[in-house]
């Protein structure tokens, strides 16, 4: 190969490298509400979800009893079966539903759905129409605190929602 060749090649190559954007390398930073999965020890149960943040808010604002939330932020909260499940009785077929909740003092209602890809939750959009299931499940206080939302799995593979001090429980047979 010609020097000629070499040193066009090089300096074409030089110029492109100066030309590009520098703004090309820079990174979002991380989101306000990360995702996040969990599931279960057997993960015959996989939950993806959004953590919203306390930050000094009070969660009775965030999530008032009695309204419909979507069970995190940002896009719908998806819980995807592997086997046929029972939940407060109701039998749930092996596959992926919208997790939505209504909070409430004592106990929750929790809502599978099977229209999946929702965005801002179901609390404003919320189809009955696609409803699989509806039940129950007992809330309690801790006394230790979480600043995010989270989900987690016991041992039993049933599945826990907290955040501040407010716990759900929810039975999954």
């Amino acid at each position: 190969m010609k020097k000629s060749t070499i040193f066009s090649t090089l300096a074409f190559a030089f110029i492109m490298l100066l030309s590009t954007n520098v703004d090309a390398q820079k990174f979002r930073g991380l989101d306000k509400s990360p995702l996040d999965i969990s599931s279960s020890k057997d993960r015959s149960v996989k939950v993806i979800y959004s953590r919203p943040q306390l930050k000094g808010r009070d969660l009775g604002t965030l999530i008032p009893n009695g309204k419909m939330w979507r069970t995190g932020a940002n896009e719908g909260t998806e819980i995807t079966f592997k086997n046929n499940m029972t939940l407060g009785g109701k039998s749930v077929k092996a596959g992926t539903y919208t997790l939505t909740t209504i909070p409430g003092e004592k106990e929750w209602t929790i809502v599978l759905n099977s229209n999946l890809g929702t965005w801002g939750g179901n609390a404003g959009k919320y189809s009955k129409e696609g409803e699989v299931a509806r039940f129950k499940a007992k809330a309690s206080t801790s006394s230790d605190s979480l600043e995010a939302f989270s989900i987690a799995f016991d041992d039993a593979g049933n599945m826990h929602l907290g955040w501040g001090t407010l716990r759900v429980a929810v039975t999954l047979n």
